[in-house]
């Protein structure tokens, strides 16, 4: 599993969105930051937005077929746990 999240430098959500995710032991994942400012069609989709966070459900490089799924975004006040809870329940679907 892959999760993407669009973010921007200087934004004290992201960062610490970011580091939830990273300190979330109990499920196996790999995180992907795009900073938004190095793409205009980034920015301008998540310009007002970040943090977005998506889950991918491309496997390699050679998997070319990437679908991402919007997740909601989670309140900056959530422990690591409730961020791990969520992740979870949409891993299940």
């Amino acid at each position: 599993m892959r999760l993407i999240l669009y973010s921007k430098p200087g934004c004290h959500l992201c960062e610490g969105l970011q580091e939830k995710l990273e300190q979330i032991q109990n499920l196996s994942f790999e995180l992907e930051v795009r900073d938004i400012t190095t793409r205009e069609d980034w920015f301008a989709a998540y310009e007002y937005e970040v943090p977005v966070l998506f889950l991918s459900n491309r496997r390699g490089a050679e998997d070319t077929e990437e679908e991402e799924k919007l997740l909601p975004r989670p309140s900056p006040r959530a422990s690591v746990q409730q961020l791990e809870q969520m992740l979870r329940k949409y891993l299940a679907n």
